[in-house]
């Protein structure tokens, strides 16, 4: 560890840094998933997707209750659209029972361009979106635009009690760091939230993983994975 004068630890250099781009509302196709930028265009499917009679668990961690019309989802969604901070995308199946359908969303927040840090956060899968190759890749091609872009960190957050995202996370190759207790007030609840990230330096090793477990040849005929990704990370 390199120190100054002082004795007093030093952090490790980091040559010709710049601030990063700030991620734009793009589009990321991949082979089993389009993630495109939210539009209004799609809140209809979304709604149909998301928010049904059997829905009501998906939003048990989110910030509000399962809308229960296409107009408070509207509004929800547009208030992502409204706010500057984020970039919301639809998460789109190119197969399956929703293909061609949006089933899901996600959004870049904490983007911090002047240290290269970004999140993913409000990740929602729909049913038909859930445990499918095409929510693998979608997070995938959200982290890889990312540290395209030069970022240095990625992170994932969830409530401390949400086990599926916790479980999500540590497929996809992200790191534990710890958790802030009492960290918000959601639905009237406390949440203590547990933080999850990727570096740069830990990005090609997690990136190639997913590529070979994304690979074709890794699912059989009916589309079953062969080697699990957590296996082959």
């Amino acid at each position: 560890m390199e120190t100054n004068a002082y004795g007093q630890g030093l952090g490790a250099p980091v040559p010709g840094w710049e601030p990063r781009p700030w991620p734009e509302p793009v589009l990321l196709h991949g082979r089993y998933v389009a993630v495109e930028p939210l539009g209004s265009a799609r809140y209809a499917e979304l709604f149909a997707a998301t928010c049904g009679d059997d829905d009501a668990d998906l939003w048990t961690y989110r910030p509000i209750p399962r809308p229960r019309s296409l107009p408070e989802l509207w509004m929800h969604l547009a208030a992502h659209l409204d706010d500057p901070a984020m970039v919301t995308f639809a998460l789109v199946p190119l197969e399956g029972e929703a293909a061609g359908t949006a089933a899901g969303i996600a959004s870049y927040m904490r983007i911090e361009p002047g240290h290269g840090q970004v999140e993913v956060a409000g990740v929602l899968f729909g049913r038909a979106l859930q445990r499918t190759r095409a929510a693998t890749e979608a997070i995938h091609l959200l982290m890889r635009n990312a540290f395209d872009l030069g970022y240095r960190r990625f992170e994932w957050k969830c409530d401390s009690l949400n086990e599926p995202s916790r479980k999500a996370a540590l497929r996809l190759g992200f790191v534990e760091e710890g958790r802030f207790r009492n960290h918000t007030v959601t639905q009237g609840r406390n949440r203590d939230t547990d933080w999850f990230s990727v570096t740069d330096d830990e990005w090609p090793a997690v990136c190639a993983a997913h590529e070979q477990w994304l690979d074709p040849a890794n699912f059989d005929d009916a589309g079953r994975q062969r080697t699990a990704l957590s296996v082959a990370r």
